[in-house]
């Protein structure tokens, strides 16, 4: 069993910076793929940034590529966040998940964290 952690969530101003951490537990978290989402009130959850089991593979949703950016340590079993240039609709619930494999869909990711709310003020 996989437990994962975000943090780093909060208010921040238009423009602004945050960075998000999600950590795992377990002996599979060095060699799975992890992914960051958010949700939006009355929205549907998106896919917003993946990760491969080193680091060595990521890839971006059109709608963040340029403004985060995702990284991972592992001997810290920690997936970080980074996120630049916040604009308002960047407010919602970010979650994070662990799926065995790189470049699933959502359905492939098993294990999700409870989220971390960010809101992005104008």
């Amino acid at each position: 069993q996989v437990q994962v952690v975000e943090s780093g969530g909060g208010l921040v101003q238009a423009g602004g910076s945050l960075r998000l951490s999600c950590t795992a537990s377990g002996r599979t978290f060095s060699t799975a793929a992890v992914g960051w989402f958010r949700q939006a009130p009355g929205k549907e959850r998106d896919f917003l940034a993946t990760i491969n089991y080193n680091g060595g593979r990521t890839r971006y949703a059109d709608s963040v590529k340029g403004r985060f950016t995702i990284s991972r340590d592992n001997a810290k079993r920690t997936v970080y966040l980074q996120m630049n240039s916040l604009k308002p609709e960047d407010t919602a619930v970010y979650s994070c998940a662990v799926a065995l494999d790189y470049g699933l869909p959502i359905s492939g990711y098993t294990y999700w964290g409870q989220g971390t709310q960010v809101t992005v003020s104008s």
